[in-house]
C-alpha cells in the first residue's frame, strides 16, 4: 500500500473487500504502529485484509458512518471534537477552508484514524456523490454556511452560492443517495440542517421569544441566504420525504470561535490593547449559547428528533451587547489584568451601526426540552469565563487564524466614520455583534 504521492501529510484508504474501508486520516504525518508492525512509518509495508483483526485495525475497519460539511468551522469543528470524544463512529469531514475554516481546531485528531477531513465545497455535486457513494454514511449533519452577517452586507453573492446553492446541490445528492439504500439503512437515515435564529427577523423589546412556529422575516443578506436553506430543506423532506431535521440556535460562543464575532472579537483586541467596537448603542439583544451546549443539542436531536421538524435551540441568556463586552473586560481585568492598572472597559469604542443591524434575538428552547429532554448545562457565567480561559491558554491559534486578508477585513469593516464616540463602558449601555 503506497501513500498519496500528491500530499506531504496523506492519509491511506483502501478497499477491504468486504464493503468496508480501511481509513487514515488525511492530515496525519506518521500512522501509529503496532506491536506486529503491520505498518511501517512510512507506509511500505503491504496491509493484507487477513491482518485486520490486529488490534491497531479496530478502528481502521470501520464502515464510515456520518458525513459532516463545514466541520473545520467553528461550530462544526466542536462538533466534531465532541462527537469522537463520545461516540467510536467514524467521521467523514467536508469543508471548503475558507477563511473561518481552520484545520488547527481539529489537531488533536491528527492520529485518529476515525476522521477524515476532504477539502471541498458543498456545490461540488461531482464530490458528494463520491463520497456518499464511497462511504455510505448513516447521516449528514449540515453545518456549511457563509455565516457573518457584517460580511454579507459587503459581499452577498458568496451567501447567496453557499447557503442556497450549496444547500440545494447537497440535498439533491443526499437524496439520490438515500433513494438507493435499503429499506433498513434508508428508514434509519438523517440529514440535519443547522441554521440560526436570525431567520426569525427581530423582536420587539417586551415581545415572546422565537418559537418554531415564527414566521420568517429575514432581514440581513445572511439570514434571507439562511432562510433560504431552511425552506428547501423542508421542501426535501415534504416533497421527496427525505427524513429531514432542522435547528435553529441563538448566538454560540465558546473555543475555536474565529476573531471577527462579537466575544472573541472582544477578547482578542482588548489583549492586544486595540479598541473594542461596538455598533452604535450597544443595546442590541442576542440569546448567547455555550458551544459544547449547541453540540449536545444537535447530537440528541439527530438521535431522537422527528423527522421534518424544527428545534429552536438556546441558552436562556437574554443580554444586551454592552453587557457582554463588559463582563469580558470584567473577567479580563480579573484573569490577565493590564500592565498600565487600568480596565479593559477604557478601550470601549463606539462605532456607527451597521445597516439593518436586527435589535432583538430571543430563543424559546421549550420544545426540545419538552420532548427531547435537552437544556443546556452551562449558565453565561460559567460558559464565558471557560471561553476567555480558553483563550488566553491558547493564544497560537488565534495568531495563526489572523491572516493579512483577515486583519484588511476589520480594518475596513470597524474604520471608525464620522460620529464615532469613545469612552468607558460605563458611559453608555451598548454593543455590537
Amino acid at each position: 500500500m503506497n501513500p498519496d504521492p500528491t500530499a506531504s501529510r496523506a492519509g491511506f484508504r483502501e478497499d477491504d473487500g468486504e464493503g468496508g474501508r480501511i481509513l487514515a486520516l488525511t492530515m496525519i504525518s506518521t500512522p501509529t504502529k503496532c506491536a506486529t508492525r503491520h505498518l511501517s512509518d512510512q507506509f511500505e509495508t503491504p496491509v493484507s485484509p487477513s491482518l485486520y483483526s490486529c488490534a491497531c485495525f479496530n478502528y481502521l475497519t470501520f464502515h464510515v458512518t456520518i458525513l459532516i460539511t463545514g466541520g473545520a468551522g467553528f461550530i462544526g469543528g466542536n462538533f466534531v471534537l465532541d462527537w469522537l470524544a463520545q461516540s467510536n463512529d467514524a467521521v467523514i469531514n467536508l469543508d471548503k477552508l475558507t477563511y473561518a475554516g481552520n484545520p488547527e481546531t481539529l489537531a488533536s485528531l491528527q492520529s485518529d484514524p476515525r476522521h477524515t477531513l476532504v477539502q471541498g465545497d458543498i456545490g461540488d455535486s461531482a464530490l458528494l456523490a463520491g463520497l456518499l457513494a464511497q462511504h455510505r454514511p448513516r447521516a449528514v449533519v449540515n453545518f456549511a454556511a457563509e455565516s457573518h452577517v457584517d460580511r454579507s452586507i459587503h459581499g452577498p453573492e458568496d451567501f447567496i452560492q453557499t447557503n442556497i446553492v450549496g444547500t440545494f446541490r447537497l440535498l439533491e445528492a443526499v437524496r439520490a443517495y438515500w433513494m438507493g439504500m435499503a429499506s433498513d439503512a434508508k428508514a434509519a437515515f438523517r440529514f440535519l440542517h443547522v441554521s440560526t435564529d436570525e431567520v426569525y427577523g427581530s423582536l420587539s423589546k417586551d415581545a415572546p421569544a422565537f418559537t418554531e412556529a415564527h414566521r420568517y422575516e429575514p432581514n440581513s443578506p445572511y439570514s434571507a441566504s439562511k432562510a433560504a436553506s431552511d425552506h428547501l430543506v423542508r421542501a426535501w423532506h415534504h416533497t421527496y420525504g427525505l427524513p429531514v431535521l432542522t435547528t435553529n440556535c441563538s448566538n454560540n460562543y465558546g473555543p475555536y470561535h474565529f476573531p471577527e464575532k462579537l466575544i472573541p472579537l472582544m477578547i482578542v483586541n482588548a489583549l492586544a490593547g486595540k479598541p473594542l467596537p461596538v455598533y452604535g448603542d450597544g443595546l442590541q439583544v442576542r440569546d448567547w449559547l455555550y458551544v459544547k451546549d449547541h453540540c449536545s443539542a444537535i447530537r440528541r436531536v439527530l438521535a431522537a428528533g422527528t423527522p421534518g421538524e424544527v428545534y429552536n435551540v438556546g441558552g436562556w441568556n437574554e443580554k444586551p451587547n454592552i453587557e457582554i463586552v463588559q463582563t469580558v473586560c470584567r473577567l479580563l481585568d480579573a484573569m490577565r489584568p493590564r500592565a498600565d492598572g487600568q480596565s479593559y472597559s477604557a478601550q470601549i469604542t463606539y462605532v456607527k451601526d451597521r445597516p439593518g443591524h436586527d435589535r432583538r434575538y430571543a430563543i424559546d428552547a421549550s420544545k426540545i426540552e419538552r420532548e427531547l429532554g435537552w437544556k443546556p448545562a452551562e449558565t453565561f457565567e460559567t460558559g464565558i469565563e471557560k471561553t476567555i480561559a480558553w483563550y488566553l491558554a491558547n493564544p497560537e491559534w488565534v495568531a495563526h487564524v489572523q491572516s493579512g486578508a483577515y486583519r484588511e477585513w476589520v480594518q475596513t469593516h470597524y474604520a471608525q466614520p464620522e460620529g464615532v464616540q469613545q469612552g468607558l463602558a460605563s458611559s453608555a449601555e451598548s454593543s455590537a455583534s
